[in-house]
């Protein structure tokens, strides 16, 4: 029988962990949120031009993240271990498949404009989505060298660079988007580009403050020689990292296809649906970083051998995670339209979003419970049945019936939304069932 005195102990720890990442994750959504905001006051095509841009930008990145996250539970358990030289290995192969990663990306993110117009985007907008993401581009090696150092720093509990360079990189973008998009101080009034470019700008910037305040924190890794060319461990990575991108593309791209579909809707539709998506992905970037820290605290309990452990901090995680979402689903259902004209002063396009927010409300609890969910699993090095559950409920379930309300019953953009809540409903009990299982 595990005492109150272990959750309550459990719950400090995880709070102290999650806070920072928390902060990191939120940082870093603002980015984008801030990018949205400031072009939405360029004009409504603008503000769509950036929202398709991101749909075709994080839906390439999201796979390469996913697979840099297998560092969590590599990194984590080798850490709860006391395997310094497991932890340095892990930590150099990571940063390997990231240079790796971004050389592909790159390529990439260069036939933007061909994708989205074959995905039937309002033409008027793809030159300008696509500058977005071309100037995304610039920036890809340094966000997958950082995300490989923030996720061995956080499997190590290390997070106070994580937090000065987000701060710095937050205030950089806020500067740079000023400059580039509007035209302020001499440059070029580049709009949606210049949010892409603001944003590249700033990645660099973070990695930088990132690779600095590291060094101290990883000391004993970085004396360490790497075992890079042993090809087993790397398979072992795949094995791991494949899956959770996968896992979180289906995610990720069940969003962006409803993004997709409300392009064909129009303009308007398309820019209230950005909306809601941005308070609903900012809020979500809490529950991400609780379950980031529930990866790093089972995963280095499974890593001394404490499996007691490891389902205290599970069970801590998914509670603190739920409780913390009822407060945002109350928000969004409780203040819609002040929400929705922090993005835009176009009255109609904030009369939509009224309508959709209350609905964001209703599925901020399913997805808490989900992330957390995914970040447990994800300590355990069990990633494969997650990827199945969300190709079951986003795939199967959520974009199907989303469809079927929008266009035969002619619900339109509500309709797209409940069909991602109920999808998410369904993940949701999924994912807990199965870390239920897996800690039994």
């Amino acid at each position: 029988m595990i005492s109150r005195s272990a959750y309550r102990v459990e719950t400090g720890a995880l709070l102290r962990l999650a806070a920072p990442i928390v902060f990191t994750q939120l940082s870093l959504t603002f980015m984008g949120f801030a990018d949205t905001i400031m072009v939405g006051h360029v004009s409504s095509a603008a503000l769509a031009a950036v929202a398709i841009g991101n749909i075709y930008h994080w839906a390439l990145l999201v796979f390469g993240q996913g697979i840099l996250f297998a560092l969590d539970p590599l990194v984590s358990q080798a850490y709860g271990a006391g395997d310094r030289q497991a932890v340095s290995d892990w930590f150099y192969r990571g940063l390997t498949v990231a240079i790796i990663l971004s050389a592909i990306f790159y390529v990439a993110f260069q036939f933007s404009a061909p994708i989205l117009i074959a995905c039937g985007q309002p033409l008027e907008i793809v030159p300008m989505a696509s500058a977005f993401v071309r100037a995304n581009a610039l920036g890809v090696p340094a966000f997958f060298i950082f995300v490989a150092l923030r996720q061995t720093l956080q499997s190590m509990s290390i997070t106070r660079p994580l937090v000065i360079a987000a701060i710095i990189g937050n205030i950089a973008n806020l500067i740079l988007n000023y400059l580039l998009i509007f035209g302020h101080g001499g440059f070029p009034a580049m709009g949606a580009a210049g949010a892409g470019l603001s944003t590249s700008l700033s990645r660099y910037l973070m990695m930088f403050v990132l690779v600095i305040g590291a060094r101290e924190g990883l000391r004993d890794v970085l004396q360490k020689a790497p075992r890079l060319l042993e090809w087993a461990p790397y398979r072992r990575l795949l094995s791991i990292g494949l899956p959770t991108g996968i896992q979180i593309g289906l995610e990720v791209w069940a969003f962006m296809t409803v993004s997709l579909i409300m392009g064909t809707l129009g303009t308007l539709a398309l820019g209230s649906h950005q909306i809601a998506l941005q308070l609903a992905s900012l809020s979500y970037m809490i529950p991400l970083g609780i379950g980031a820290a529930a990866a790093t605290r089972v995963g280095n309990a499974i890593g001394r051998g404490d499996p007691t452990a490891a389902r205290i901090a599970a069970t801590t995680s998914l509670f603190v995670g739920a409780i913390i979402m009822l407060s945002f689903a109350f928000l969004f259902a409780a203040i819609p339209a002040a929400l929705s004209r922090m993005f835009t002063d176009d009255a109609e396009v904030i009369r939509v979003a009224v309508v959709l927010l209350p609905i964001a409300a209703l599925f901020q609890i399913f997805d808490a419970t989900q992330a957390v969910a995914c970040g447990i699993l994800r300590g355990l090095a069990d990633t494969r049945a997650a990827a199945i559950i969300n190709l079951i409920g986003y795939w199967v379930l959520a974009l199907p019936i989303g469809y079927a309300l929008a266009f035969r019953a002619n619900m339109g953009p509500t309709g797209l939304w409940w069909g991602l809540t109920l999808g998410l409903a369904l993940v949701s009990v999924l994912l807990v069932a199965r870390v239920r299982k897996m800690l039994r």
